[in-house]
């Protein structure tokens, strides 16, 4: 029972961490992807469901190289973005739009959380069950990826569940009760995990690895190829709307990042040792891997997780270094072998160590790896441009609903998502062609002499000393 009321309260608390400037605009740290993200559910209430069509707000030739007059977005399936635009309407306006799609995120984190304490309880222990669900819940950089509008942390649940219910399943097999109803959810799981963000594989292939045995070939081979036939479809149906498939090519080994010493310094000492470990984590981390709880076949799960994640750091080594939101994989992982460490640390005793230091260094390691990552992470929370968010709500005040508004914000949709308009995040060609392609308005944060010659010949419907909102169906001269 003492257990159990623990975790009720490091849920309650992870919970109540994850609220920390829930309210705040769609511009913090990586706000281009949360904007894209946010754009194609937003656009599910404004132009209907249509779950193989979907639409953010940018219309330029940034992401493809190729113009997007409707503003296909194909990239993962819209799983997420469906979520998120269904949850909004259920809440019927008590919270906004983008709160609502940070709690979708919140929920799932919780119950990714929830899955990973049932899958440590049932392979190692239940105390090290709460502490692998404390880590998950309450490293920072954990905290600010489980709140923000990506749909990484949906994936995770999806995929852990997958592996939670593949272990139900074993075991009610074993016991001769069937549990095929376990199988059909871990399929489920496992195929959504794969459309919410195809990345899950690096779980999900090490997990197969490790619960099917040879006997289980029949299962095994049904199991891979029900998760990734949606996918699959998915990705040949994408290829009839090029021009809505942002270029990913430099996503696997532009300028051939891959071993060099460069991915090596980015991934390993500061992603993970300092943003995420704040440093002192490593302590833990290191001690995990080396600490055998039990034997290995009940702890081969986390170790396969690791060599799906060297792969994934491995292929995908230029996307991986470019955007930190790429390791929100890592978490789970992570989790189970911090807890590890932190339980040999608290329990480890010989006629060799001083025990009362061991705890000491234990909370000390404990302390600093949160403080040090906070430290971090904490500028992620920040609105570094909050003109644009000024000048987006004025627009959307006073624009009309079918405008088409060129944000130029160098190619970021940030800008442009703030004024609840398609449009163009940059000017990228002529105004005189992008006024034949839809373009009825100019909202610029930047008085360049571009935008000060527009002030001079078109009229001005709205300015402050950092915005000017321009109509540009009225300038005299674009050229």
């Amino acid at each position: 029972m003492f257990k159990k009321i623990i975790l009720v309260i490091l849920f309650f608390l992870g919970f109540l961490v994850r609220l920390y400037k829930i309210n705040s605009p769609l511009a913090d740290w990586h706000s281009w992807r949360q904007a894209d993200t946010a754009a194609v559910a937003r656009n599910f209430l404004k132009t209907g469901y249509d779950l193989f069509h979907p639409r953010f707000d940018d219309l330029s030739n940034v992401a493809s190289g190729k113009d997007n007059p409707l503003g296909y977005r194909f990239v993962e399936f819209p799983v997420y973005n469906l979520v998120h635009a269904v949850f909004f309407q259920v809440m019927g306006g008590l919270v906004s739009f983008e709160v609502a799609g940070r709690l979708v995120t919140i929920f799932s984190s919780l119950i990714s959380a929830f899955f990973l304490y049932l899958i440590v309880k049932i392979l190692l222990s239940e105390w090290l069950a709460i502490f692998a669900s404390g880590f998950y819940l309450f490293l920072p950089f954990s905290i600010f990826y489980s709140r923000v509008i990506l749909p990484d942390q949906m994936m995770l649940m999806f995929t852990l569940g997958s592996v939670w219910f593949l272990y139900c399943w074993k075991k009610a097999k074993e016991e001769g009760k069937g549990g095929k109803i376990f199988f059909v959810l871990s399929l489920l799981a496992s195929a959504l995990a794969m459309l919410t963000k195809p990345y899950a594989v690096f779980l999900l292939f090490p997990s197969w690895l490790v619960i099917f045995r040879p006997k289980d070939f029949f299962w095994a081979a049904f199991c891979v190829l029900f998760s990734f036939l949606p996918f699959v479809f998915w990705r040949i149906w994408m290829r009839q709307f090029p021009e809505g498939i942002p270029a990913n090519q430099w996503l696997f080994n532009l300028e051939g990042i891959r071993f060099r010493p460069a991915w090596w310094r980015w991934l390993f000492a500061e992603r993970l040792g300092k943003l995420t470990l704040g440093y002192w984590g490593l302590i833990f981390l290191g001690l995990g891997v080396i600490f055998r709880f039990s034997n290995f076949w009940k702890e081969s799960l986390f170790y396969s997780w690791l060599g799906g994640i060297f792969a994934y750091f491995s292929i995908f080594a230029r996307g991986n270094v470019q955007h930190d939101y790429y390791q929100i994989i890592i978490l789970p992982v992570l989790a189970v072998f911090l807890a590890k460490g932190l339980w040999f640390l608290i329990n480890f005793s010989g006629k060799n160590v001083y025990r009362f230091l061991a705890i000491i260094l234990a909370v000390v390691s404990l302390v600093f790896n949160l403080g040090f990552s906070w430290y971090e992470v904490k500028g992620y929370y920040q609105i570094n441009h909050p003109e644009i968010v000024e000048a987006g709500k004025k627009a959307d005040e006073i624009l009309p609903k079918e405008a088409k508004v060129i944000a130029p914000y160098g190619g970021d949709t940030a800008f442009l998502y703030q004024t609840n308009r398609q449009g163009w995040p940059v000017i990228s060609e002529s105004l005189e062609s992008l006024v034949k392609k839809g373009a009825t308005h100019l909202v610029s944060v930047d008085f360049d002499e571009l935008t000060l010659k527009l002030m001079e010949s078109c009229l001005v419907l709205e300015k402050s000393t950092r915005w000017v909102i321009i109509d540009l169906k009225s300038c005299q001269n674009l050229k």
